[in-house]
């Protein structure tokens, strides 16, 4: 996230119902990859004589295809430089890093009950969740996965789909208001994550810092409690 977004309601407690699944963002959410996106990014947007500082702060939450798509440019191909900006994502993972405790929550979660829902393409959030040390799940829904990315509710229905449980079942760990909308329009619920955060986000729907503090409760029926550690 970034200076630019706007400020926010007081957080909500954690939802206290059971879910069949949790679907989880990956920048921001968690791995922290901002430094290395907006590095390649910004040398994109000056090769391209646009206005870096005003630019990067819109990359986030979205697809590249779609960023550079609703700019318009003439005799730009989209499909062509996100490609470009792929594979200079993949060769820069400096600075990449998982959010405190993602790494170990990840792995408390029982195996297919988890995915990884990203606006990233496919290669280049493998790259990145390796270089952070994150857990694989098994299904990763990637931005070519999707003909409409967040908010489009497209990538998190898709998710629930390859899991095998109902959209209203599950649960959505994000942290970009894109993110949000796209899981509200899915009919999910949120838990915003707000580490990277340079302000508060203007949301109404639970917040958690980090997952230093969350452990994840197995419900009789086999159904996923989020809690916190001493609750």
């Amino acid at each position: 996230m970034t200076s630019n977004d706007p400020p926010s309601t007081s957080p909500r407690a954690l939802p206290a119902r059971a879910y069949a699944a949790f679907l989880f963002d990956m920048d921001g959410t968690i791995l922290t990859s901002i430094k290395a996106a907006e590095r390649v990014w910004s040398a994109w947007a000056a090769g391209h004589g646009l206005d870096v500082a005003a630019f990067v702060p819109t990359i986030h939450g979205k697809r590249g295809v779609d960023t550079i798509r609703n700019l318009n440019l003439p005799g730009v191909d989209p499909a062509a430089e996100v490609l470009r900006i792929m594979l200079a994502g993949i060769e820069d993972v400096a600075d990449i890093e998982g959010i405190r405790g993602a790494a170990a929550f990840l792995a408390s979660l029982p195996a297919g009950r988890w995915a990884i829902v990203t606006s990233a393409p496919r290669r280049l959030a493998e790259a990145r969740i390796a270089a952070a040390g994150m857990p694989l799940p098994a299904v990763l829904v990637a931005a070519e996965d999707v003909a409409r990315g967040k908010p489009a509710p497209d990538p998190f229905l898709l998710g629930a789909q390859k899991l095998g449980v109902a959209s209203a079942d599950c649960l959505v760990f994000e942290d970009t208001l894109a993110g949000l909308q796209s899981a509200a329009a899915a009919g999910m619920d949120s838990v915003v994550v707000t580490t990277t955060h340079a302000h508060p986000l203007a949301t109404d729907v639970a917040a958690v810092l980090d997952y230093e503090d969350l452990r994840t409760e197995v419900a009789p029926d086999g159904g996923l409690r989020l809690a916190r550690r001493g609750a």
